[in-house]
């Protein structure tokens, strides 16, 4: 027998297989579970009993809904980040703060930095939106707004200021009647009589040529003007020297020194050479350390100085009363001074920027004022108040004049245009853009004022008829910039004075 015979085998388990159907038997098997219950049905219920176990009835996790609020929440994230991107904070600290006291927040934190609290003030504006922040300041300024509104400001004056208005309505009432009487005999003219006058006048403005020119400083001549009598011209210049002309021959008649630095105007009283004496106060002038001298045409020296100015004086303008002088202030202001009381009565304010020009109507009740911030007032000298706002230019005011019709206002600017106003209908009336430079002076015709004269920083100087205001004459012959142009009382010539130190007349053929 081998070894392989040896070895025996594991018997095989044989199946058993059941024939037949089940449903008896697992019916009883249920029927014995139903009887005796089921063990984790009794362990449930053993749970619930001891309370271990706690089932709400009808309570359900709507896992959908949750998602959606935790998209919405993240969504509104990305908003605010955006907004937050978008917002336009300041990187002044000093106004972070303030809007952060504003918005009634900390303006400082432990250990925050500029740069902190500058995304700290963004974050907050994104929360509450950057329109809250506008809206309180809105409404900030609208309050102090009406504040301002409902709060009338008075300065009192002295009593010095109250006899100057008093003596001004006094002078000026009975010359406006004097000019409305001649205004209405001007009137009854028949229209063939003053169109002949008004055509030989302008036939003459046409001839106008050049009659003298005379050399008159070293330095650029910044203003000229005729002597009540149009024998005399007086010369300023950049070099502190005023000097009177004979005229018309141009001869030096006599030297002023007495400034230190350029002299920006001098002006003739308006009596000066007619009724008043020449050993009086016949000349005024203004330079621009802020000295104001007064000169009489005897003497080379000034007679008085008036002093208050801290600033340049650009312009100074006797009153037609001759008993006050007006100057222009490069401290926003402009002033009255009192020449008999020798005090200063009137210290107005009323421009943003300096004042550079100032002109009395002839009846001696308005004053006219323009300065570097565009725009010119007129002032009513009895009352004290700003009667009309000159606004249209848009560049920097050099001239102001009064037409001696007393209800007309030309104006000079930067913007090389004239306007001409009408003080009775508050408006402008006419605006003249001949010059292709600032214009830096102007003047009407002394009687009459029946045409205006322009100078400009384009070296001409052009003559305009009024009313029309159509061109006449152009004047050119100048080699620097007009500084100045005045028409003589007697209406025969036209000074201009330059850049280029000379000064010339002009006269018709």
């Amino acid at each position: 027998m081998s070894d392989d015979e040896d070895i025996q085998l594991p018997s095989k388990k044989a199946k058993v297989v059941h024939f037949g159907s089940l449903e008896e038997v697992e019916r009883q098997r249920l029927a014995k579970q139903e009887g005796q219950g089921s063990l984790g049905t009794d362990a449930v219920q053993a749970g619930i009993l001891a309370g271990n176990i706690n089932i709400g009835e009808g309570e359900t996790f709507d896992l959908e809904e949750h998602q959606s609020e935790r998209q919405k929440e993240v969504l509104e994230e990305f908003e605010r980040r955006k907004r937050a991107r978008q917002i336009h904070v300041s990187t002044d600290d000093s106004e972070v703060k303030a809007q952060l006291r504003q918005l009634g927040e900390p303006i400082c934190l432990f250990g925050e930095g500029p740069a902190d609290r500058r995304e700290r003030l963004r974050q907050i504006l994104a929360q509450i939106g950057e329109d809250k922040l506008k809206k309180d300041s809105a409404e900030d300024k609208k309050e102090e707004k009406k504040e301002y509104n409902d709060t009338t400001w008075y300065h009192e004056g002295p009593q010095s200021l109250k006899e100057a208005r008093m003596f001004i309505a006094g002078y000026s009432i009975p010359r406006a009647k004097k000019r409305l009487e001649k205004a209405c005999e001007v009137r009854e003219i028949p229209a063939a009589q003053k169109n002949a006058r008004m055509q030989e006048l302008h036939r003459q403005l046409r001839a106008l040529t050049n009659y003298g020119s005379q050399i008159g400083d070293s330095r650029p001549i910044s203003f000229c003007q005729f002597s009540p009598n149009s024998k005399l011209l007086a010369t300023a210049s950049w070099s502190g020297l005023c000097k009177l002309w004979s005229v018309p021959d141009c001869k030096l008649v006599r030297t002023l020194r007495g400034h230190n630095q350029n002299v920006g105007c001098v002006v003739f009283h308006p009596q000066a050479t007619l009724t008043l004496e020449d050993s009086a106060c016949c000349m005024a002038s203004c330079s621009a350390d802020g000295a104001v001298k007064l000169w009489s045409l005897e003497s080379d020296e000034p007679v008085a100085n008036i002093e208050g100015h801290e600033a340049r004086v650009a312009r100074v303008a006797y009153h037609p009363s001759g008993r006050f002088l007006g100057t222009t202030c490069y401290d926003k202001s402009w002033r009255l001074w009192d020449l008999e009381a020798q005090e200063e009565v009137l210290h107005q304010e009323g421009h943003s920027k300096e004042v550079y020009d100032i002109s009395f109507q002839c009846d001696g009740s308005l004053c006219a004022t323009c300065g570097l911030d565009a725009f010119g007032r007129v002032w009513d000298l009895r009352t004290g108040r700003c009667v009309m706002f000159l606004e249209g230019h848009l560049k920097e005011l050099f001239a102001i004049e009064f037409s001696p019709d007393g209800y007309h206002v030309a104006t000079g600017s930067a913007d090389n245009t004239a306007k001409v106003w009408d003080v009775r209908q508050r408006k402008c009336v006419y605006t003249i853009p001949g010059h292709t430079n600032l214009v830096s002076g102007l003047k009407f015709q002394g009687s009459e004022g029946q045409y205006l004269v322009t100078a400009s920083f384009d070296c001409t100087a052009k003559v305009w008829a009024h009313p029309g205001w159509s061109p006449l004459k152009t004047l050119a012959g100048h080699e620097g910039k007009l500084m100045s142009v005045d028409i003589s009382p007697d209406s025969k010539f036209i000074a201009t004075s330059s850049y280029d130190r000379t000064y010339k007349l002009w006269a018709a053929e």
